[in-house]
């Protein structure tokens, strides 16, 4: 990831509804959640999901699969994680314990 996929992926997690959807979507794993349950799930309305989604898959952040009548949304983990990698590039300059905080925190508490 360079600084233009990080500056647009930042800017769309810059705002309440789609930080909060794409965690969402995080937790829901490799399943995903159809946009409708998402926005019962954060009780927003699913026109103002939807603008928020689109946002997301601008970025690059969410994916989606239509299902019938429905679709499905997914949180793009490996966008994810190269946003991630691209935070933590050489960012201990070469001493490691300094990451090591940071790190502990990225562990999955499943």
């Amino acid at each position: 990831m360079d600084i233009s996929g990080a500056t647009t992926s930042f800017a769309a997690l810059g705002q309440p509804t789609r930080l909060s959807a794409l965690q969402v979507l995080i937790s829901a794993g490799s399943e995903g959640m159809p946009a409708g349950d998402l926005a019962d799930h954060l009780g927003v309305l699913q026109n103002t999901l939807s603008t928020n989604l689109t946002v997301l898959l601008n970025a690059g952040l969410v994916r989606n699969q239509r299902q019938g009548r429905s679709i499905r949304y997914f949180a793009d983990m490996d966008r994810f994680s190269a946003l991630i990698g691209f935070m933590m590039q050489d960012c201990c300059g070469g001493r490691p314990e300094l990451c090591q905080p940071v790190l502990d925190e990225l562990k999955c508490a499943c």
